[in-house]
């Protein structure tokens, strides 16, 4: 394994030395600077490649480098001319430095720092602004990728695919500073991470300041993720920011930008109930990199949601790999039968159907007819390592009138671009699983959303002075959910008095009846607020053109001339432009060939557990010269996904979980490799799963032993004149309340429907059965808290 990434047989360094990041947040937003150091020990001139994530929504607004006494600031031009000055710069013996956003999918960008001479030393600075994402539990997450898991490369698609170089998690050769400061209208209640930090430190009174950082050595072998809590995080805010001095006005850079931050709260009483119908499908990876405790935890989560469907609902379960499988030819209706016909196809689920092709599932499921009044929802659970990420929001969005669409990045490197994206053009949600999260929480609150009552005629209006124009630079709102913030971002121009005020409404309709919401706020801009809200405004503007130019496959006139000028205006990324920086002074003429050298990624959870490798890395080729070991996305994930590599030759895994080494004149050998023992299962699960669609628990001796008693003791406690579903669905939600609260999230949609079904019921003695309950299993639940 220590030979794995682009390293020489001489095991040379690779000439990335260290990461520094600042963080700024101020409240929803965030710029990050990073500064990553460089230092060829070698004795030729170096081309350093690094190809390195970025959050999905992430704008890159600067790019500069720092040789010696000398800083050259990178231009924003367009991507093909880029690469020629860059090129051409390397030839004439001068220094060059080219980032850009891969073609693919915009949160991954490659970094070539070109012709470093021998034992010279280079920082790049590079800045880039983003949202922060809000959690189910209020709190702002910002995530730092260190992780660029390799993408899979559908077969048959154009280009190679993202190049990706990958070491385990131990052998990064570089560590990470990571500092924060936070600045919020409201006070900051903390600030949470999967790393070791070092004490929040308030900078005033009011608590409305603070900063934060990593404790000190950190290796950067993880994505670093931060969670930050605000008082009142739901208020609905509106940050003016003043354009920049030396931007002609009237221009998006040189008027005044809003951000208008929008929670609209739904009334309690349609909250509460929710929807008896429409069409759930579900879509779960199965590609290799899912195995473990993934596809456990992915198994348990399906469970849940089907125990929580609704009756006189349709559903359907898919699951994918290099091909797709489902469980039912065509969505079926919710019942006793198709549930136990479901759930045991996924207790035989296993990460075994080899790469990550969700294009195709996708294309399949949008093939199939709607059902008439059962709105479709699509439920996404991947990894998220795709190289055709594009093409999969694209179909996602041209399908966007027909569905929602749910998303859910697991582990470690899930594309921020694919989840967040689908979820955004589907108007659906997005969550991320990463760590010790659980995934059963995220996944419940998400179906609670897909169950909520559709919001329609949603519309923004402003009321500004007439001096002032509005130019919404944001897609249309096309849903909105409870607790969900909306980001709208829009141009100001003209003059205002200091004391004028705008006001921004949103109207909608829910469940039939019209509801809005109304903003009022200052149009002084903000002082010292930098430029973020208009760099962000830009970038959404950005992204909505090229999606266009995707859709209608290049035939819209100046599209792509409108984002380059865009592009260059606002010094913000774009997939049709690059940041290229020369040093003219450097002319000395380079002796003998550039050396290239790709700066390595971590890499996670490839191998299964007790399997040994030795001498050849993962899905490692040789490419080019002798000396150096290149990994290829494309080979080495479809590699990684459908079998292993052993001393340097592929291995197939067997159904029995051992891999298979291929021997000439062998027709099998065995390498055996330590299965996990399963553990046992949750008492949780157990007792769901013993749960009719109905809604109900039947009295029998699994019951008993889920509650931790004997069938006698259970039928013996039984009020007379009860029947034995409401005496025993009475008591799995006493045990459910009284030992469970903590995974609340988890069960309460499947409560809710064991009460329906007791007040359907009409069913006896319900006071006497919650008393004799409490008793028996020694708890004192109120027959209230059942929802009775």
């Amino acid at each position: 394994m220590n030979r794995c990434g682009l390293l020489t047989l001489q095991r040379e360094p690779v000439p990335l030395k260290s990461i520094e990041v600042e963080l700024e947040v101020r409240d929803h937003v965030a710029t990050v600077v990073s500064t990553l150091n460089y230092e060829n020990k070698e004795d030729k001139p170096l081309e350093a490649v690094f190809v390195f994530p970025l959050p999905g929504d992430a704008a890159v607004c600067h790019f500069s480098a720092q040789i010696g006494q000398m800083q050259i600031v990178a231009e924003v031009k367009e991507k093909q001319k880029a690469r020629e000055e860059y090129d051409d710069a390397l030839s004439s013996g001068q220094q060059a430095f080219l980032l850009e956003e891969s073609d693919q999918s915009p949160d991954i960008f490659s970094l070539s720092v070109g012709s470093l001479p021998p034992g010279e030393s280079a920082s790049i600075r590079l800045e880039y602004v983003t949202e922060l994402a809000v959690q189910a539990d209020d709190g702002l997450r910002f995530c730092l990728p260190a992780v660029l898991n390799p993408r899979y490369q559908p077969q048959g698609s154009e280009g190679a695919g993202v190049q990706v170089t990958s070491v385990p998690a131990s052998l990064v050769p570089y560590s990470l500073s990571f500092s924060a400061r936070v600045s919020s209208p409201r006070p900051i209640s903390k600030v949470e991470s999967n790393c070791s930090l070092d004490p929040l430190q308030y900078l005033n009174t009011d608590q409305t300041q603070a900063t934060v950082k990593l404790v000190a050595g950190y290796k950067f072998d993880r994505d670093v993720e931060l969670l930050i809590y605000y008082k009142d995080a739901h208020q609905p805010t509106a940050v003016v920011e003043a354009g920049q001095a030396s931007a002609e006005p009237g221009s998006l850079m040189g008027d005044p930008v809003v951000m208008v931050s929008l929670y609209p709260e739904f009334p309690q009483s349609v909250m509460s109930s929710t929807a008896s119908c429409g069409e759930f499908v579900f879509l779960m990876d199965r590609s290799g990199s899912m195995s473990n405790t993934r596809i456990r935890s992915a198994k348990d989560t399906l469970l849940l949601l089907l125990k929580s469907l609704p009756i006189g609902c349709y559903f359907n379960i898919y699951s994918f790999g290099s091909r797709y499988e489902h469980i039912f030819l065509k969505s079926v209706e919710y019942s006793q039968q198709t549930m136990e016909e479901a759930l045991k196809k996924v207790e035989q689920m296993e990460a075994d159907l080899g790469g990550t092709e969700i294009l195709e599932p996708i294309k399949h499921i949008y093939s199939q007819p709607c059902i008439p009044n059962q709105p479709r929802q699509l439920f996404v659970f991947t990894d998220g390592e795709v190289g055709n990420t594009k093409e999969v929001i694209d179909q996602v969005k041209k399908n966007s009138g027909s569905h929602r669409c749910f998303s859910f990045g697991i582990g470690e490197g899930a594309s921020s671009a694919l989840i967040n994206g689908m979820a955004k053009e589907g108007g659906g949600h997005a969550q991320f699983i990463t760590g010790t999260d659980r995934m059963q929480p995220k996944v419940m609150q998400s179906l609670r959303f897909a169950l909520q009552p559709a919001v329609v005629d949603i519309s923004v209006t402003w009321d500004l002075p007439k001096e002032v124009s509005v130019t919404v630079l944001s897609p249309p709102i096309t849903t909105l959910f409870q607790g969900q913030r909306s980001l709208i971002y829009a141009q100001l121009t003209g003059q205002s008095s200091e004391a004028a005020e705008g006001c921004v409404t949103l109207k909608y309709s829910l469940a039939g009846h019209p509801s809005e919401n109304q903003l009022h706020f200052s149009l002084r801009p903000a002082e010292d607020a930098g430029l973020t809200v208009h760099r962000l405004g830009a970038q959404t503007l950005i992204r909505s053109l090229e999606m266009g130019e995707r859709e209608h496959r290049g035939q819209q006139h100046g599209v792509k001339e409108k984002v380059v000028q865009l592009s260059v205006e606002s010094g913000v990324s774009s997939s049709f432009t690059a940041f290229i920086a020369v040093n003219k002074d450097n002319s000395e003429v380079i002796q003998g060939p550039l050396v290239r050298r790709n700066i390595p990624t971590a890499l996670f959870d490839l191998a299964p557990i007790g399997c040994v490798f030795e001498l050849a890395p993962i899905g490692c080729v040789m490419r080019a010269a002798p000396s150096t070991i290149m990994c290829d996305s494309a080979v080495m994930f479809e590699e990684i996904e459908a079998g292993f590599f052993m001393n340097g030759r592929k291995q197939k895994v067997m159904e029995d979980g051992f891999p298979m080494m291929e021997e000439e004149n062998q027709s099998r050998k065995y390498f055996p490799a330590a299965v996990p023992e399963q553990p046992p299962r949750d008492p949780l699960l157990q007792l769901v799963s013993l749960q009719e669609a109905s809604g109900c628990w039947l009295l029998d001796p699994a019951l008993a032993a889920a509650l931790g008693h004997t069938n006698e003791e259970v039928e013996k406690s039984k009020p007379e004149k009860t029947s034995s579903e409401v005496w025993a669905t009475i008591l799995a939600l006493i045990w459910l309340h009284g030992f469970k609260m903590d995974a609340k999230d988890e069960w309460e949609l499947l409560a809710m429907k064991a009460a329906s079904w007791l007040c359907a019921h009409n069913a006896p003695c319900v006071s006497e059965c919650v008393d004799a309950g409490n008793v028996l299993l020694g708890c004192s639940v109120k027959k209230e808290a059942l929802g009775l």
